[in-house]
């Protein structure tokens, strides 16, 4: 069942085989509850390991966190201070080697200007802390994939970013780190994993784990799609649904090892002419750090960390917290950004670890793996730079209770689809532009974003030259993308395209209005739907962009929540 297309077809035949594994032997070796990116990252791990795996998501690929972070891969400078050296230096390796072996078309270098306050003391202490930084990449045991620090004047400083306040710094340190697109990787890591052999489905809902006596033995699903049910048998369950870790782990028992705390965190998208700069900025508050970091032909400005115990599928930003944010950047900024320049605001949640108690197997400062009861692994923590070493642990301790010898993880050296050629795809771009007769820069846009792959979207192209056409509201992504996502990325509804396989929802002035008529009619002939249903899914992605935008204007949790859910997740007609 090897594919490395998420489409309709494929799904069905996953469905299949996951309905399979009720037959004598028949079950997998591991099911992944949870389709984010450690579940991914476990899916592929344990996949590229020769074991028999099946995964499932409730929602779609990286609905939850992680698709709503701040986008970076970094080391943690502040994590420095804590003196957490075993974390950072963990966190540069995966740097490594995300940029320059598992997925460099998805993973970049950008730069950071670290602003300096005070004279004398500050420009030796947080260089210091920097050299660190960038020679722990060094020892790490990869190529940094980054270039090193410099030390920058007040004027240098002025001069790489105009748009800051005169006073705002006597110099700056610029550094480097890195950042992804990752809802793109969470789906393109699925790919691999389905490539490899795994069988995975979206929409597939744990309502309820398998028990023989004490023992996990599967889950039974539900079909969000049909509303069909049926169990996934498995040797081994890992629970991987971070925020929602309590609840999953509820079901099968009430003594959990895990206790998840959700923090909120939100990020503001601003169109990049709004600040001069040619890097990305670090800035300190009372509480944290704020970052502005380049996205494209936009910035991202965030981000907040407060409680949250409210709806985990819809976070939901508040006036004051998109206040808080546009108060903090404006402290550094000649001219100030407002409530009119945000073009985008998301919110998303952080499952932090509430406490541990003396059984936990502790792996790392960051995250945890548990086996609770016989059967089931619970992951939970961590952070998205690590997510590759979080699922290697989970496996591992799988692994342990499986019967057979099963191999070391070999995940750092399996790129992802579209990794192996995109270098070469890249320098090559000029031509490829010129074969297909568009654009060099739509090229290069193709090839940031699907890699040595670009070449099936170009396909696409060719055979139906409207595809070319750019989305209404959203010049930088063509019609083509649309289609490719429904066919090849597992996209099954309007927001799926608007807000993950694409940005459309952050980075438009209308979050998508617009494109959503056009986008719906381009997936109707691959998934079927007929008019009807067609004005269904848009009047669907009006109401949510409605109720996220009411959402935003109220003054608390509470109140923003409630507008929020004033539209839930689509449900389709069965």
């Amino acid at each position: 069942m090897a594919t490395d297309a998420l489409s309709p077809e494929y799904r069905e035949a996953a469905l299949e085989k996951l309905r399979a594994t009720a037959q004598p032997g028949g079950e997998l070796d591991i099911l992944i509850v949870g389709g984010g990116v450690v579940g991914a990252g476990a899916a592929l791990d344990a996949v590229t390991r020769g074991l028999k795996v099946g995964m499932v998501e409730a929602r779609d690929w990286a609905s939850g966190t992680s698709s709503r972070s701040s986008k970076l891969i970094h080391g943690g400078l502040r994590y420095l201070e804590m003196l957490d050296f075993a974390l950072v230096q963990e966190a540069l390796k995966e740097r490594g080697l995300l940029i320059q072996r598992i997925a460099p078309h998805l993973v970049k270098p950008v730069p950071f200007l670290y602003p300096l306050t005070k004279r004398v003391i500050e420009r030796p202490y947080v260089g210091a802390g920097i050299l660190l930084y960038d020679t722990m990449g060094l020892t790490s045991g990869n190529s940094r994939g980054v270039p090193m620090h410099k030390h920058l004047s007040r004027r240098s400083t002025l001069r790489a970013a105009p748009s800051l306040k005169d006073d705002a710094m006597i110099g700056s340190i610029r550094y480097y780190d890195a950042q992804v697109d990752d809802a793109r990787y969470v789906a393109n890591m699925v790919r691999t994993a389905v490539h490899y052999g795994a069988a995975a489905a979206n929409r597939l809902a744990v309502v309820d784990f398998l028990r023989e006596g004490e023992r996990v033995v599967g889950a039974r699903v539900r079909d969000q799609e049909s509303g069909e049910e049926f169990d996934i048998f498995a040797q081994q369950v890992v629970n991987a649904t971070g925020v929602w870790t309590d609840e999953t782990q509820a079901m099968v028992t009430d003594r959990g090892q895990l206790k998840v705390r959700a923090s909120k965190g939100i990020h503001l998208v601003v169109p990049r002419d709004r600040i001069q700069s040619t890097v990305g900025m670090i800035l300190r508050t009372e509480k944290s750090v704020l970052f502005v970091i380049p996205w494209g032909r936009h910035w991202i400005v965030g981000t907040t960390d407060t409680d949250w115990n409210l709806d985990k599928a819809h976070p939901a930003a508040t006036s004051a917290d998109i206040d808080y944010l546009l108060e903090h950047v404006n402290r550094v900024l000649k001219r100030p950004l407002t409530r009119e320049d945000v073009e985008g605001v998301y919110a998303g949640l952080r499952p932090l670890l509430a406490g541990e108690n003396d059984s936990t197997a502790k792996l790392s400062r960051e995250h945890v793996v548990a086996h609770p009861v016989p059967g089931l692994v619970v992951v939970a923590g961590g952070k998205w730079t690590t997510y590759r070493v979080m699922a290697k642990d989970a496996v591992d301790e799988a692994a342990r209770a499986l019967d057979e010898k099963v191999p070391e993880s070999c995940t750092q050296t399996i790129p992802l689809l579209g990794a192996v050629g995109y270098k070469a795809a890249w320098n090559k771009r000029h031509r490829t532009a010129e074969d297909y007769g568009i654009h060099v820069v739509r090229v290069e846009h193709l090839l940031n974003r699907y890699g040595s792959l670009a070449g099936e979207v170009l396909d696409l192209i060719a055979a139906d030259p409207t595809l070319g056409e750019p989305l209404p509201g959203a010049d930088d992504y063509l019609r083509a993308e649309v289609v490719y996502a429904t066919t090849h990325e597992g996209a099954r509804h309007i927001e799926d395209v608007l807000a993950r396989r694409t940005r459309i929802s952050i980075e438009s002035w209308d979050r998508g209005v617009s494109a959503a008529p056009v986008v719906a009619k381009l997936m109707a002939p691959v998934l079927g739907w007929d008019e009807q249903r067609v004005e269904s899914e848009v009047r669907h992605y009006l109401a949510r962009v409605e109720a996220e935008r009411l959402s935003q204007e109220q003054p608390d949790d509470v109140s923003a929540d409630a507008a929020r859910l004033a539209v839930q997740d689509i449900a389709p007609p069965r």
